[in-house]
């Protein structure tokens, strides 16, 4: 019985190892240079500390000792994050450098890391501000938010925007995966999805936040609010690698709020100011400030009169879309 194991397992070995042989795009072999994605992790964990400090860890934390407390986290963090910040800069610059020549050129990698690393943690307070209006835009628009110390503590949306502006600041630093390996971490954690490479302005709020996907052309301005189940996404991605670089994705200007299951596609798509979309809208095209896009009898249709213009607008000041 066990030879038969044996050979069961060598038969196994042989077929997988032909598959490597095969296939060997897909595999790493002594990579020492390969981006450790817990260590990126647990650094997330240690830039919520510095970001939030006194909400998270077990460290009682007093007026008096904070600044030792920054400066024990930020340590932790230079240390860890600069060596995967070397990785990101070796796999950008070549993937299959021999030995003798990734040693030749660890010195300026190295030293790009640090400079890197130090551009990245010296705009932490900048990445707090936006998170201080994100937090108070939560609040002041969930009814149901007892406090911005439960928003900041419980509330998923929090948590993604804040990876979002932390790996957003490292897309552009020019940092390859380590921010797309924060932002898909996120994702794993909250169901949403925002690529590092959207912009987003400040008193963003999302809430619920589950099935979520904002891609990576979007362009989102102030004081926007989005539900649950919400998509800002590329009209084909039919083009593939061609398609690198293009405007893909919506623009949602300010004061915009966007209901649940609403899917708005397409690089040439704006929203403009202070429009609402009803739930489960599929939007195309441009919609015009001060707009409700609703829907209606689950048909498309856009109510315009004889000259274009959308219809008499309602007591409110909005003009009304019906799709």
């Amino acid at each position: 019985m066990q030879h038969e194991s044996n050979t069961r397992v060598k038969y196994l070995v042989d077929i997988l190892s032909q598959s490597y042989r095969d296939h060997a795009e897909i595999i790493k072999i002594d990579a020492e240079h390969q981006l450790n994605r817990s260590v990126i992790i647990d650094i997330l964990d240690r830039l919520r500390k510095l970001i939030f400090p006194g909400y998270f860890g077990k460290k009682h934390l007093s007026t008096d000792l904070i600044e030792y407390y920054a400066g024990d986290l930020l340590e932790e963090v230079i240390h860890d994050l600069t060596p995967e910040l070397a990785k990101a800069l070796r796999l950008l610059n070549d993937t299959e450098l021999p030995p003798a020549e990734i040693a030749s050129c660890d010195l300026p990698i190295q030293e790009q890391a640090s400079d890197i690393a130090f551009a990245f943690l010296s705009r932490l307070p900048e990445i707090r501000e936006y998170l201080v209006a994100d937090v108070s835009a939560a609040f002041d628009g969930d009814p149901a938010a007892f406090s911005k110390d439960e928003i900041i503590s419980s509330y998923p949306g929090i948590y993604a925007i804040m990876v979002y502006r932390l790996a957003h600041t490292l897309y552009e630093l020019e940092v390859p995966l380590i921010p797309r390996i924060m932002t898909e971490h996120a994702h794993s954690v909250t169901g949403i999805d925002i690529h590092p490479g959207a912009v987003i302005g400040h008193h963003f709020f999302i809430d619920h936040g589950t099935g979520i996907v904002i891609g990576e052309t979007t362009i989102i301005g102030n004081h926007v609010k989005i539900y649950q189940g919400v998509t800002l996404g590329g009209l084909s991605t039919r083009g593939g690698q061609a398609l690198k670089g293009t405007k893909r994705h919506p623009t949602i200007e300010d004061h915009v709020t966007i209901y649940s299951g609403a899917s708005i596609f397409g690089g040439a798509t704006i929203i403009g100011a202070g429009v609402v979309i009803g739930s489960n809208a599929f939007i195309t095209k441009s919609v015009p400030e001060k707009t409700r896009v609703s829907v209606k009898n689950l048909e498309m249709q856009y109510k315009v009169d004889s000259q274009g213009a959308h219809a008499e607008p309602v007591q409110d000041g909005f003009w009304d879309w019906v799709i």
